[in-house]
């Protein structure tokens, strides 16, 4: 074979390197759903709070921006990230995906989140709570998901829109008992996880953050000393006198910001500490960062603040 021959074919070949390259990029960062055989959790540890009313299916999981996302869960679990012990500092953290309490990215804001706080030597768990269902065959899922949507002026008769509703709206006693119950888990075994049962916090991103609030305000058994509610509702709220100092982020191209300062307002006059990041821009569901986004520090922030704080200090008077 002559030498231009050989070039060709090299050249062949990279093209359709690249092009499988490009396709299989493509399909795990669109927006397409795409079925997804669910992962291995070795580490999870069932919290045996009860099933879901009215479900017809089985825990099913999908992909969407090359992200696992799990729906129709019915058995909640708590996953431990257990920092290596030479860096442990006893502080720990409940981690809420979201997901609109009808699925949970469990890889963007869960797992992910997680290990970037055991690499911080946070013991932090993975909450894969209870779910309103969702249609059984990912088709129907899927056709769901991508229904039309009144625009929000047409949307405020609850009749003529069947998004699911927003906290308080939405029954959230499931979720609240899962919680709870790994709340319970991780002071029970606090010893054997290295945990100062006085620095346990929460935090959650979008229906998370109103999962990590819903207990925060709803809670008579979940002692947090401190919240992180990121890409959450921004509505004003009731602020109890025990409440955690609270973290809040939130980027002001987020839907679910709107100008809004409510909840920053009242954990403020309540005269409780809380810090506030507004971001230029990051949308939703950024979790630890999306690129060229200024909201991809918000992770540090959160670090340096929990450092301030003293609750990475072993002496913490949390």
């Amino acid at each position: 074979m002559n030498q231009t021959k050989i070039f060709t074919l090299i050249s062949l070949l990279l093209f359709a390197t690249s092009i499988l390259f490009f396709t299989a990029s493509a399909i795990a960062q669109d927006g397409t759903i795409y079925p997804l055989d669910a992962p291995e959790e070795p580490n999870a540890i069932p919290l045996i709070t009860g099933g879901v009313e009215d479900q017809p299916a089985s825990e099913t999981w999908f992909r969407q921006w090359g992200d696992p996302m799990a729906r129709n869960i019915t058995e909640a679990t708590l996953t431990p990230f257990l920092p290596d012990p030479a860096k442990a500092n006893g502080a720990a953290v409940i981690v809420a995906p979201g997901g609109g309490f009808r699925w949970l990215s469990m890889g963007n804001e869960g797992w992910e989140v997680a290990q970037a706080l055991a690499d911080q030597g946070i013991a932090a768990f993975v909450l894969k709570y209870r779910l309103h269902p969702t249609p059984v065959s990912l088709d129907d899922f899927r056709d769901w998901m991508n229904r039309p949507r009144p625009a929000p002026s047409d949307s405020s008769d609850d009749d003529q829109n069947d998004d699911p509703p927003s906290p308080p709206r939405m029954d959230l006693a499931n979720q609240l008992e899962d919680a709870e119950s790994a709340y319970a888990m991780i002071v029970d075994r606090a010893e054997e996880w290295g945990v100062d049962t006085d620095r346990i916090g929460m935090i959650g991103f979008s229906a998370g953050a109103d999962l990590t609030m819903h207990s925060t305000l709803n809670s008579e058994t979940m002692k947090l000393a401190f919240i992180g509610p990121i890409y959450g509702g921004m509505g004003p709220v009731e602020v109890p006198d025990n409440a955690p100092p609270m973290f809040n982020v939130i980027a002001t191209d987020d839907f679910l910001f709107g100008g809004q300062f409510g909840v920053i307002k009242s954990w403020y006059e309540a005269g409780i500490p809380v810090e506030f990041h507004l971001y230029q821009n990051g949308g939703h569901g950024f979790g630890l960062g999306n690129p060229d986004r200024t909201s991809n520090r918000w992770f540090d922030a959160f670090i340096h603040w929990l450092d301030v704080n003293d609750f990475l200090a072993a002496d913490s008077e949390s």
